[in-house]
Formats: structure tokens, C-alpha cells, sequence
């Protein structure tokens, strides 16, 4: 294979917030990557949150505002020591504007393996349609 055909997979690092604002909880909190894919009747947020539970992860939606908030438990125990680390934990954040095409009463939202796969189906009006042509 010549090297234009193969592709390495290459770790993305995480990124970590850079805000102006002040965080009022101690730790690092991460933007975590998504993907968005649109189709007629819906768009899909794929989000990765490696090392997020069910357990720890808000989904909140108001004022057509979209945050996802999760955060990753230390995997040590107590009596553990730590020798090498290079999985960072702390809490991801992130947050989406919603237009007026999303029937936000139906958001549904699955997380499976680390990937919060978010489907936002878009309201009947916003859904194209064929119009007949009648003679």
C-alpha cells in the first residue's frame, strides 16, 4: 500500500477548557469531541466521554440550551499508589444552541461505551416534503 492509502489512527488528545470565567469545583474539565450528522428528520450528536457513567452524566436542557456534563471517577482505590498515569480524569463539559427545528420533548440520548449518542428529531414543519402537482 503507498502511504497516501494508509492511515495511522492517531490518539486525540483531550482538550481542556480554557474559559475567563472562575470554576467554583477544583479539577480539570475537558471538552469532549463530538460529531454532528443531520438527516431529513433528524440531527445526531455523537459526544465521546471516555470513562463516564450513566450515573455520571447530566443532560440538561432550558431556555433551547443543550449541556452535557460528565465526569470520570479516579480508577484507584484509596490504598492504591500511583506509579504512571496518562489517563487524565476529571469532568467534561459542553453546550449546544438549539433552533426553533428541534421538538425538544423528543431527545433521546444513549450512552454506550464511552459515546453519548444524542438523537434530536426535527419538528414536523422543519421535515421537507414532496408537493403534488395537480393538473
Amino acid at each position: 500500500m503507498t502511504d497516501s492509502k494508509v492511515k495511522e489512527i492517531q490518539v486525540k488528545p483531550k482538550h481542556e477548557i480554557t474559559s475567563p470565567a472562575e470554576q467554583t469545583r477544583p479539577g480539570v474539565v475537558f471538552t469532549p469531541s463530538v460529531d454532528i450528522f443531520e438527516t431529513e428528520r433528524e440531527l445526531t450528536v455523537l459526544a465521546d466521554l471516555p470513562g463516564v457513567t450513566t450515573e455520571n452524566l447530566t443532560i440538561d436542557l432550558r431556555e433551547n440550551t443543550l449541556t452535557l456534563t460528565g465526569e470520570v471517577e479516579p480508577f484507584e482505590e484509596a490504598h492504591e499508589e500511583d506509579i504512571l498515569v496518562e489517563y487524565e480524569v476529571g469532568k467534561y463539559y459542553r453546550q449546544f444552541s438549539l433552533s426553533n427545528l428541534i421538538d425538544q420533548s423528543k431527545i433521546d440520548a444513549k450512552l454506550t461505551d464511552g459515546v453519548l449518542r444524542l438523537t434530536l428529531p426535527k419538528v414536523e414543519e422543519a421535515k421537507p416534503r414532496k408537493i403534488e402537482v395537480k393538473t
